[in-house]
């Protein structure tokens, strides 16, 4: 009875968390601008101290100045909407990166560029697109708001369509070295759930059928490959949790790992196919060319 309150707890906690977090973020994310671009940053440090943390367990000592330098302007590109500017600044970072290993680096190896590199792009430049998409505008589309819930909708959904069909229907496993308790089953009712709420939100933003299950298949998608991502670098390093910052949930990278690559990918898909449609008119061109 004892261990049956302590799980009932556990889950009403982590319930809590969960709601009170989600319930921030969207605020921040309907807000905009400044309130979007603090409440980033926030995660994002936080966060990079988290994986800074889970490193050092493997061995690695990323430079966190360097990391969080390279956010601070890397979200400075992301406010002004200056895309242009992220090639030029990411190269400038790759070059710190090693510059820092070579003359102020704890240790002179690769392995410390390499994941000061990777904690940048994992840990900054890719959460840093949600600036991007949050302010995307066309004619048809005042803002990318919409798109933006659709993508938190779907991937709220195949946390829990993986978890429910997972649990009474899952006997194949995913990733069994990585993430033993995921199955194959869990995953498919992830996406059937994610795909579902991606139509609904595309039919209140006025978004076309066809696009709105694209849309649904690359949150579920990246949604469930960012979290076996995040999974592997904790086992990897022989971490189980992140962090304890948030209750029930762990750090900032637990509960925010099926962000970080679906953000990037949804903003590139309606950047290319849905905003501009550019994709399309290069293949269509690609397509007259060739006959």
């Amino acid at each position: 009875m004892s261990d049956e309150i302590k799980g009932l707890n556990k889950n009403a906690t982590r319930m809590l968390t969960g709601f009170l977090l989600g319930l921030v973020v969207m605020l921040c994310i309907m807000a905009g601008k400044l309130v979007l671009i603090g409440m980033v940053l926030t995660i994002m440090f936080v966060a990079t101290n988290e994986y800074v943390k889970i490193l050092k367990h493997k061995g690695f000592f990323p430079s966190i100045k360097v990391m969080i330098l390279a956010e601070l302007i890397l979200a400075w590109v992301a406010y002004y909407q200056r895309f242009d500017l992220a090639a030029l600044v990411l190269t400038f970072c790759s070059i710190i990166s090693f510059m820092w290993v070579l003359f102020c680096g704890r240790q002179p190896y690769i392995a410390n560029v390499a994941t000061t590199l990777l904690g940048i792009i994992y840990c900054g430049w890719f959460p840093l697109h949600i600036v991007f998409l949050r302010h995307m505008s066309c004619e048809r589309f005042d803002s990318g708001l919409g798109f933006v819930v659709l993508m938190f909708t779907a991937i709220l959904l195949t946390d829990i369509g993986a978890y429910y069909i997972g649990r009474h229907f899952g006997k194949r496993k995913l990733a069994p070295v990585i993430s033993p308790n995921k199955t194959v089953e869990g995953s498919i009712g992830g996406i059937v759930f994610a795909v579902l709420g991606a139509c609904v939100i595309g039919y209140f933003i006025n978004l076309e059928w066809y696009f709105s299950v694209i849309a649904g298949l690359l949150c579920t998608i990246f949604a469930q490959i960012g979290d076996l991502a995040e999974s592997l670098i904790k086992r990897d390093a022989g971490v189980k949790d992140s962090g304890d910052v948030l209750p029930g949930h762990g750090g900032f990278l637990d509960r925010t790992d099926s962000f970080i690559f679906t953000i990037p990918v949804m903003y590139y898909f309606c950047e290319y196919f849905i905003f501009h449609n550019q994709m399309i008119l290069d293949a269509i061109r690609l397509f007259r060319g060739l006959f």
